[in-house]
């Protein structure tokens, strides 16, 4: 069910993208146009964010009022179908302040589940960067954070919000977001780089039949960290409506609005889509690495961060319902100015999306991303590498329009396994 959806999902956001379109008499070089298509893609993609996360919010009521294996698969994949037009909104969050100060909230990564639940012997019992490494709130009503009891009988939006969420000033304190759901919703993969997710029963939720311990609680905790994600989400639809203040912002100066743009496709595109969710990885073989760990969907969460930067520079969206959006892009303004370097762009993009295809199609057809990146595995490393040298090879590209368009200097993302590999094994 949830291959057959994701599969027919790329076709068809392939098939609009790749479709001739009629070309519109765009005021195509005005970067005021090109900016305020962009604010309102950025405002269609948060919306079927919201959407499908309030469709994922609907799925976890039915699994906690009915626990079974069927309500528990349909919120796995109404999960892994939220994931969707999220990730193509990633591109946002770099040259966005307001994105990337708030992105924390919905997508932070990796986390420390033991914070959460119950985990397996194996996760250990400490750490000396984390005192709440395995403080598993869902078994205790008090919890210890700086050396302070805090009360935690009830699971509600605002103390996973306020009080739990990076704890004790510890990143890996995740507890809100698309990740702790996930763990909530699969529970630990606990197979390393060979095959398997996180095998999560759904008696884990059934009061009546508790496996786990604490049902009442965890289906707490699991409703309150939902109902958080659909707040969230909908504090970003309001930032990117047009009078939102993210719309404002970017739309106040059109030229700093172009180095937005660009600034979100390079830092995704290099230090953290390529260096720090993939080449780290790659390069310690290591599962801990992987993007959406729980539920084994990161391949499809790379691909669709891939197609929202190419989305960025087009200005082509295909929204979950099929609906298609154009308008002004970067990409006609780079066209009018140097036709050969808005080729280069577009095929470094449409190289990169290959790429990405193969590892998804790779994903659905012999092995998991984690499997990929093992030891010894020298085909599913090349399978990712290629993706990888794609990301690398359009970030040049990227450089090379910022300097055409006279942007000045735009910093854009880096990250150690790319820059300088040796500091990640010291």
């Amino acid at each position: 069910m949830t291959t057959s959806f994701l599969r027919s999902t790329a076709l068809a956001l392939l098939a609009a993208i790749a479709a001739p379109a009629a070309q519109p008499a765009f005021a195509a070089t005005e970067p005021g146009a090109i900016v305020a298509h962009y604010v309102e893609v950025a405002h269609a993609k948060f919306t079927d964010s919201l959407a499908a996360a309030k469709e994922l919010a609907v799925a976890v009521d039915q699994l906690i009022a009915d626990p079974n294996d069927e309500t528990l698969t349909a919120a796995r994949t109404a999960w892994i179908k939220a994931r969707v037009p999220y990730q193509q909104t990633e591109v946002y969050r770099f040259g966005n302040a307001v994105v990337d100060e708030w992105e924390g909230k919905v997508n932070a990564w990796p986390l420390d589940e033991g914070l959460i639940d119950y985990v397996d012997a194996s996760y250990g019992s400490e750490s000396e960067e984390n005192a709440l490494f395995v403080a598993n709130v869902i078994a205790n009503p008090t919890i210890r954070i700086d050396g302070k009891e805090v009360d935690a009988t009830k699971l509600t939006p605002e103390f996973l919000a306020g009080t739990l969420q990076e704890a004790g000033g510890v990143e890996a304190n995740v507890a809100t977001g698309y990740h702790a759901i996930e763990f909530l919703l699969w529970g630990q993969d606990l197979n390393g780089t060979g095959p398997g997710a996180g095998k999560r029963p759904a008696t884990d939720f059934d009061t009546k039949n508790c496996t786990g311990g604490n049902c009442e609680r965890r289906a707490a905790y699991l409703k309150a960290a939902t109902g958080l994600l659909v707040a969230d989400l909908g504090e970003m639809v309001a930032q990117w409506a047009p009078q939102g203040g993210a719309a404002k912002t970017v739309s106040a100066d059109p030229k700093a609005g172009l180095s937005a743009i660009l600034t979100g496709m390079g830092s995704l595109s290099y230090g953290e889509l390529a260096g720090e969710r993939m080449k780290l990885g790659l390069m310690l073989h290591d599962s801990e690495e992987e993007h959406d760990c729980f539920s084994d969907n990161t391949h499809n969460s790379h691909y669709y961060d891939a197609v929202g930067i190419r989305s960025a520079y087009t200005g082509e969206y295909v929204r979950p319902n099929g609906t298609r959006l154009t308008g002004p892009s970067l990409s006609e303004l780079v066209a009018a100015k140097d036709a050969a370097l808005d080729a280069e762009m577009k095929a470094k993009l449409d190289t990169t999306i290959a790429a990405m295809q193969a590892m998804v199609k790779r994903a659905e057809t012999v092995e998991a991303y984690d499997q990929m990146i093992g030891e010894g595995n020298a085909e599913g490393n090349a399978t990712v590498q290629a993706a990888i040298d794609g990301l690398v090879a359009q970030s040049k590209t990227i450089e090379r329009v910022i300097s055409a368009l006279d942007l000045g200097t735009i910093e854009l993302e880096g990250s150690d396994s790319l820059d300088n590999p040796n500091a990640v094994f010291q």
